[in-house]
């Protein structure tokens, strides 16, 4: 393990209480994760979740006539292969590298057994789960009802609050894949935000020149989908014990999940 790099970058881990952490550190696994590579296939067994801390990854539904959207990243806000902690040893979606970076994963047995003692780990997935679900609803939301630049603001903006640097490494092919619209699409939109100074592109790279111009433009689903990350996981929300916390998650992750979903239907 680099000491330049700390299971701790990812904030899931960083928030666990000392005596959980201390269990699974031993078995966190440092790992490079360049751009593409496919972590979990779809309808696979899932051996690893991991722990994002300087790249982010991005589960990808496919269609029988070989189109492919992504709807929610994760960073190191959070883990995948929760559906193995969930009682499902697979899922129907593949999850990809969609910026290059570090991580680190653990076998997917031994965090069942420790999200299983029902204490900070299951408090946090299950939170997590929570505003994954509200994610990935508004931002079905906002393909289907926001224009394109809109939605390329909210990617870039989501992106940048998971990454350490102004940069993201991913070509315009890759973010219409992300919002599911063409990639000559992107680029127009791309084109415009680069003429007033937001960004700059050059083959694959884009770089953020000023936030603000960003912030400017996009629209109102990334003030709620960052509200729900803060309000369920970063707003010193205290850790319910045993199965009265459990139960009071469980009830609010069902709750919101219908909500959401009518949101989007």
């Amino acid at each position: 393990m680099s000491p330049l790099h700390s299971p701790k970058q990812n904030r899931i881990l960083a928030a666990l209480p000392r005596e959980d952490y201390g269990r699974l550190f031993a078995f966190l696994e440092f790992i490079s994760m360049p751009l593409g590579k496919i972590i979990h296939e779809p309808g696979s067994p899932i051996t690893h979740a991991y722990f994002p801390t300087t790249s982010i990854v991005a589960p990808l539904y496919g269609a029988e006539n070989g189109a492919s959207v992504q709807l929610s990243i994760i960073g190191n806000e959070g883990l995948t292969g929760i559906s193995s902690l969930l009682g499902s040893g697979s899922m129907p979606a593949g999850v990809v590298v969609q910026s290059a970076g570090e991580g680190y994963r653990v076998k997917a047995g031994i965090l069942k057994k420790e999200f299983d003692l029902r204490g900070g780990l299951q408090h946090l997935v299950l939170r997590f789960t929570q505003a994954q679900i509200t994610q990935t609803a508004q931002n079905a939301v906002c393909n289907r009802h926001h224009n394109i630049e809109q939605q390329l603001c909210r990617f870039l903006l989501m992106s940048l609050d998971r990454l350490p640097r102004r940069q993201l490494k991913m070509t315009h092919e890759q973010i219409a894949i992300m919002l599911g619209v063409r990639r000559e699409s992107v680029t127009q939109a791309a084109l415009k935000l680069q003429t007033i100074g937001a960004i700059h592109y050059s083959r694959g790279h884009i770089t953020v020149l000023d936030r603000e111009e960003l912030e400017n433009s996009v629209c109102e689903c990334y003030t709620v989908v960052n509200a729900e990350y803060d309000r369920l996981l970063w707003n010193d929300t205290p850790y319910f014990p045993a199965q009265q916390g459990l139960d009071r998650v469980v009830r609010n992750t069902s709750r919101n999940m219908e909500e959401e979903l009518r949101t989007v239907n």
